[in-house]
Formats: C-alpha cells, sequence, structure tokens
C-alpha cells in the first residue's frame, strides 16, 4: 500500500528534467539544445504539471521536438494552450501520438503484460484540428508522415517523421519522397536567396521522429539516413522494479532502450535514439513507480 500511496500521490508529480549530450553536429558546428516533450497527456486540473512546462522556457531551448500523447482529456485545448504558451517563438516539430485522436480510456493494467495495448471499446474522438493549431500558432511544423527543414545556430537540419506507429497511422513509405520533395524544395529557395543559412556550410543533420518507437519504423528511419532519432509512447514503463528496471514497453522495443538515450543498430547503419519516460499518465492509471515523469534537454555537439 505504501508503494501505490508513494506512485499515486507523489512519484507520478516529481517532474524532472534529464539532461544529456549527444555528439551528432558535423566536425566546428555550434552547440544547440533541443527540448524533448512527451506524452503530457495533459488534463484541465493539472496545475502544478502546467506551471512546470511554462517553466521550461527559461532554458532557452534552441529547438523543440514534441513527440505527442499531448491531450489526456477532452476539456485540455485551452490548459494545453496556457501550458505551451512560453515557448511561442523557439523552433519546433511535432508528430502526433494516440491520445491526440482520441480520448483515453479505461484499460485493465495488467492486459500490458499481454503486448502493446489496444482499445476494446470505441474511444472519444479528440478535435485534432484544434490541437495542430495550437502548434500551428507556436510556429512549429508538422512532421506526421512528412519532412521539413530548419537552420539553427548554422546547421541546416532535415527532419522526417510518421504519424502514431501504435495506431498504426505511420506511412514510412512515404519517407523517401517526401525527403526528395522537402530537398527540392530547399534548394531553389537557397538558389533565390544567395543569404540563406545553408549557402556553403556543409552542416546538416538528418532527424527522425515518432511517438511510438517501433522496431521497424526505427529501423526504416536509420535506413532513410536519421543520424538522431526522437520517441515517446513506453512512458519509461510507467511501473518500473528498482534493479531490474521496465516490466513492459507497450512496443516490440527492447527493456533497456525503453528510455533515455542510447543507439540503434540496423545491420551496418547506427543512430542515436532517445525515448522520453514522458511527462503524463493516463488519467485512469495515475501511477508511476521508480520511473519519474521526465522532459529532456538534450546539447547537440560536434562529433568528435
Amino acid at each position: 500500500m505504501g508503494a501505490l500511496a508513494w506512485g499515486t500521490l507523489v512519484e507520478r508529480n516529481l517532474f524532472t528534467l534529464r539532461r544529456v549530450d549527444a555528439p551528432v553536429l558535423p566536425r566546428g558546428a555550434t552547440p544547440l539544445t533541443v527540448l524533448h516533450l512527451s506524452d503530457l497527456h495533459l488534463a484541465p486540473w493539472q496545475h502544478e504539471k502546467q506551471r512546470w512546462v511554462r517553466a521550461l522556457a527559461a532554458l532557452e531551448p534552441d529547438l523543440i521536438v514534441n513527440t505527442g500523447d499531448n491531450l489526456g482529456h477532452t476539456e485540455s485545448y485551452d490548459a494545453l494552450t496556457h501550458t505551451l504558451a512560453p515557448l511561442h517563438g523557439i523552433p519546433g516539430v511535432f508528430v502526433n501520438g494516440s491520445n491526440d485522436y482520441w480520448a483515453p480510456g479505461f484499460r485493465n493494467p495488467f492486459r500490458y503484460f499481454m503486448g502493446p495495448s489496444n482499445s476494446s471499446t470505441e474511444p472519444v474522438k479528440l478535435d485534432l484540428e484544434r490541437e495542430q493549431a495550437i502548434f500551428a500558432a507556436l510556429g512549429w511544423k508538422d512532421l506526421n508522415n512528412q519532412a521539413a527543414t530548419l537552420d539553427i545556430n548554422g546547421t541546416h537540419i532535415e527532419f522526417f517523421g510518421v504519424d502514431d506507429p501504435h495506431r498504426q497511422y505511420d506511412k514510412l513509405a512515404l519517407i523517401p519522397r517526401a525527403l526528395d520533395e522537402m530537398r527540392e524544395e530547399n534548394d531553389d529557395d537557397s538558389n533565390r536567396n544567395e543569404n540563406s543559412p545553408r549557402q556553403g556550410t556543409g552542416q546538416t543533420l538528418t532527424i527522425g521522429v515518432a511517438h511510438a518507437p517501433y522496431q521497424r519504423v526505427l529501423n526504416s528511419f536509420v535506413n532513410n539516413g536519421a543520424e538522431l532519432m526522437f520517441a515517446g509512447h513506453t512512458h519509461g514503463g510507467q511501473v518500473c522494479v528498482p534493479g531490474f528496471g521496465a516490466l513492459v514497453t507497450n512496443c516490440d522495443i527492447p527493456r533497456r532502450q525503453v528510455k533515455g538515450l542510447s543507439t540503434w543498430r540496423n545491420g551496418r547503419r547506427s543512430a542515436y535514439l532517445n525515448v522520453s519516460a514522458g511527462l503524463g499518465t493516463s488519467i485512469y492509471a495515475p501511477v508511476r513507480f521508480a520511473c519519474l515523469p521526465e522532459a529532456t534537454l538534450l546539447t547537440l555537439t560536434p562529433v568528435q
């Protein structure tokens, strides 16, 4: 009972910032910081979480990556707008998770031991367009089955991403074409603008973004040239055993990579992978144990 009380009343509100370095930038590039937000599962009454996320603006990150599952209730849009408002003007990208499409519902937690979760009842549909308008107002770019570019601190960053793999909304076959179209458009823009930050730098980083880190997605990302990948969804296991770690991952990623920065390998190719343990839980399973809710600040540095 003590562990349950700790997990439901205390630990799930012990929001923490994990700081890691990733040597992925071209040699000579200026370091940049990336704030990785995931799995807020925000409900209107969660004022402490809202205050904590708002305060992250003081970190002054160069880039924000949001890997989905932002909503935890059908009436969370105003709360989400308020929570993210201080981040306005910071370049960002986002992808959807299932809880950007569908409101949470009750599930038997023991079913997670039988494999990735699925819904046995018809869920309540959320207003995805309203949520994405919030992100658009912040200036964030949509990476759901598409690609985009940003120039930050002298580094040209190519992004590509997929819609929620957990719901099988991902369209991996679209990635090569999306990248080709993005590069053609960017080359046209560069030719028209001699002062483009990309001109003559030779500094390019490729980033893949998804909500759920299924192996098929990560392998595809690496094959399409990703050097750094971001994902969430796992909640770090949410309930972990000290000294053992996560009991479940809610996808097919190995337990040892359920959260944090690691290297994902596919044959001879590899990329850094950051999986966020996320900041929230379903309102129907409000517990964390040995798995603090988190955001991540990655400092990207040049390769040695």
